[in-house]
């Protein structure tokens, strides 16, 4: 990790946990010694951020310098929130900590009266049945979707059949039930989807399919959506 990528994560760990964080919490967050810790929020305070606090005492974010307030009205914070809260109870554990930290980022940007009403937002999301756990890194393959590079994976279908499949990986799909994979299947020659946790050794290759990935995904949902009005 790059000294510019370890005060970013500083600065979002601050931003996440209750305040005041000793620095044997952010030096634990963040992978280093409190040596380093210490000198990392000596930078983030050169650079403008105002952090309250010292050594033995904790550390509290007070301003932020690079992050100016925001405003949004109230249905505007609801829908953030809802948003938000929903990619924590459904998507994948990588997914759902970015979450976190984006909601953290939101409540140090907007001002006392708006940040209090996020916290304390009427709506919210929550799944009684959790949707299974991707068997692949879901990380990766929203990678592979965004560079437009084929993968391949092993995948078992309903009836418990097992395949290997190269793919162009297009888009993943939350359904109630689990997550799905939109692609472009090169051995059946056609979009498929392609539930994540039945997908195991997922490998990222080299050939790439650049830069057709937006067309092929506008054609696989128009054609998704067709067949569905057509069971309809």
């Amino acid at each position: 990790m790059s000294r510019t990528e370890r005060l970013f994560q500083l600065m979002d760990t601050l931003r996440r946990l209750p305040p005041p964080v000793t620095a044997g919490q952010l030096a634990q967050e963040t992978g280093v010694s409190e040596r380093t810790l210490y000198r990392d929020i000596d930078s983030l305070r050169g650079l403008g951020a105002v952090i309250d606090g010292a050594a033995g005492f904790g550390y509290t974010l007070i301003e932020d310098a690079h992050l100016p307030p925001l405003s949004f009205d109230d249905e505007e914070l609801e829908a953030l929130v809802v948003g938000l809260r929903e990619v924590r109870a459904v998507g994948d554990p990588a997914l759902a900590q970015a979450a976190s930290r984006a909601m953290a980022r939101l409540k140090a940007r907007l001002p006392d009266k708006q940040a209090h009403r996020l916290k304390h937002a009427v709506l919210t999301a929550h799944r009684f049945f959790p949707t299974p756990a991707p068997g692949i890194d879901a990380s990766a393959l929203r990678k592979a979707c965004w560079e437009e590079k084929q993968v391949v994976f092993d995948y078992t279908d309903r009836n418990g059949a097992p395949t290997q499949r190269e793919v162009k990986p297009l888009s993943i799909i939350f359904f109630e039930q689990s997550h799905c994979l939109v692609a472009e299947c090169q051995l059946r020659q056609a979009f498929r989807t392609f539930r994540l946790d039945r997908m195991s050794n997922l490998d990222v290759t080299s050939r790439s399919f650049r830069p057709h990935r937006v067309g092929l995904l506008r054609e696989a949902l128009k054609r998704f959506t067709g067949e569905i009005d057509n069971q309809g």
